[in-house]
């Protein structure tokens, strides 16, 4: 067995030390010489690719486009939309100078004290004001309207406490905007993109999600209303893994954007806001993952197969390298992505180590007696179950397996959540229950204070109100006042 499996801390000894084993073993990403700034790796990133490849295609069926926008947000414009500023004031990283000099002792380089700002310039935390700015000049009528786009780029919050993926100070994301003529168009479209998202979790990454809003105090800088997926990690904490707002008119007021309406009065344009980011980077890693490394789902594993000769002698390699090409080729054909790694600087077992590490979902060996019998062994990495399989149609017995291993995976993590999932009625057995993890079903009476009071208390936040489930209204579990419904409680990343 490879060091680097052996030297994998156990989930149930320190589920956080396993995460950030987990990521620096498997060569997902790092720590960079930024204070709380990551290098996503290669194998990291190819994750990253997959996902960003799949979100813009479902962006790009629902009628979105792509554009790009300023990194720099003049500071005035983030004055502009009260609540969003007070949201994001104390994460702003701000530009000041445009200029370096040469140090008058020699020694490196100093910041021009003349080359200051006339105003300074903010690292966006998030596009909504140097957009809307924007959007004044695109929109004149209802004829313009909707304006459906996205951008992919990376933002900067002056994060204190971070984690790789999870939490950092840069992150890699993409950001939608989008402008109507009515309400009720900006609303379905906020529900709409919070689909898409859910989609792309149960789908793709094979990560259920309860959907639902968030409450006035955990919702987005500016926005009206905030729709939210959180889905539930291995240690029982919630990942808010997406979110898409419903802005209103506030930042159409702040930056006066109006139209002419097919009544021919003037009006306030209507906004939603949504994104993902990297963290669902470690929602995936923690979902599925396991002592032995990462558990990828095939839909976004960047390597689906790999196959691994075992040979005594360079003719014995010749006839397995001849064996697997067409193996390959139509596994390729399939649409499989697939390696094979006959390189000889590495011996079978540290291969077989490392990509089970790395989580590639179908693992295939052919050795000499193989060769003779016409056989691969076949390893799946979900259950490291292992069988021998003729080569007579393996392609079409791996591409089924492929599937099977992905509706495995979801099948997993949604039976774990399921199974840490809990009603409770009453404030004790809460506090009681929340000491184990998972997400609890509670009734609230709606005040913030009652919600900062259990936080205060509990560590516990209020994850959403969920959209789809049982509505039947009771009374509160602290204050015993009336409750439309229950909410989703947990402690979160």
């Amino acid at each position: 067995m490879a060091k680097e499996l052996k030297d994998l801390t156990k989930r149930s000894e320190n589920y956080s030390q396993w995460y950030n084993d987990l990521v620096l073993k498997a060569d997902l990403a790092e720590q960079s010489a930024v204070r709380g700034c990551m290098v996503i790796k290669p194998y990291g990133y190819a994750i990253w690719e997959k996902m960003q490849r799949q979100l813009d295609d479902m962006f790009k069926e629902t009628g979105h486009v792509n554009a790009y926008f300023p990194l720099l947000i003049p500071k005035s414009f983030l004055s502009r939309e009260a609540e969003h500023v007070e949201g994001f004031a104390k994460e702003c990283a701000v530009v000041t100078h445009h200029r370096l000099k040469n140090s008058p002792d020699g020694k490196g380089v100093v910041v021009d004290p003349e080359a200051k700002l006339e105003e300074e310039l903010i690292i966006r935390p998030t596009s909504e004001t140097i957009i809307w700015n924007t959007y004044k000049n695109w929109i004149n009528s209802y004829r313009d309207l909707p304006i459906l786009v996205n951008q992919w780029a990376n933002v900067m919050r002056w994060e204190m406490r971070t984690r790789l993926f999870l939490r950092t100070a840069e992150f890699l994301w993409q950001e939608g905007h989008t402008a109507h003529a009515t309400k009720d168009e900006a609303e379905e479209e906020a529900i709409r993109m919070l689909h898409v998202y859910a989609e792309f979790a149960e789908k793709y990454m094979a990560v259920p999600v309860v959907k639902g809003i968030k409450s006035a105090n955990e919702r987005f800088a500016g926005a009206l209303e905030t729709y939210t997926i959180e889905a539930m990690m291995q240690d029982g904490k919630a990942l808010q893994s997406g979110t898409s707002h419903f802005l209103g008119q506030n930042f159409a007021k702040a930056f006066d954007v109006q139209f002419v309406n097919k009544e021919n009065k003037l009006e306030y344009v209507w906004a939603t806001s949504w994104g993902v980011s990297t963290r669902l980077m470690g929602a995936l890693i923690m979902t599925h993952s396991d002592d032995n490394g990462l558990v990828l789902p095939p839909t976004l594993a960047p390597i689906q197969v790999v196959i691994v000769p075992i040979y005594k002698n360079d003719e014995q390699l010749s006839l397995i390298n001849e064996k697997v090409a067409s193996i390959v080729a139509n596994l390729k054909a399939m649409g499989v992505s697939v390696k094979y790694d006959n390189a000889d600087n590495k011996r079978p077992g540290f291969k077989f180590a490392d990509y089970e590490l790395k989580g590639v979902p179908v693992r295939l060996v052919m050795g000499g007696r193989d060769l003779e019998n016409n056989t691969m062994e076949v390893m799946r990495r979900d259950t490291l179950e292992k069988e021998t399989i003729s080569c007579d149609g393996i392609e079409t017995y791996v591409q089924n397996l492929l599937k099977e291993i992905q509706e495995n995976v979801y099948k997993k993590a949604l039976d774990y959540r399921n199974s840490r999932t809990i009603t409770v009625d009453s404030y004790d057995e809460f506090k009681e229950k929340i000491e184990e993890g998972g997400f609890i079903l509670a009734h609230w009476d709606g005040t913030p204070e009652t919600e900062e009071k259990i936080k205060e208390e509990t560590k516990a936040t209020i994850r959403c109100i969920p959209l789809e489930g049982d509505k039947t209204p009771g009374v509160c579990m602290v204050t015993g006042k009336p409750s439309a419904c229950r909410v989703v409680f947990a402690r979160a990343y």
